[in-house]
């Protein structure tokens, strides 16, 4: 089995009571490029923010780069 930099399962991001976020999985390879498309307001850059530590998820387990998300 490879080894993931990004491995996360039912990302949930809620600001208020709107759900921004809703059931994300992402699984990404050490060592592979991804890209990363959608509509505007699809929840890309908030996604993004969560797995870089600058949001805090409402919802998931996982990690990125050997780090839990939550």
């Amino acid at each position: 089995m490879e080894e993931l930099a990004i491995n996360v399962r039912h990302l949930l991001k809620k600001f208020g009571n709107r759900v921004v976020v809703n059931n994300i999985d992402i699984a990404v390879p050490k060592g592979k490029i991804y890209g990363f498309l959608g509509p505007n307001g699809s929840g890309k850059t908030t996604t993004i923010r969560m797995l870089c530590g600058l949001l805090t998820p409402d919802s998931e387990e996982g990690t990125c780069l050997g780090f839990d998300v939550l």
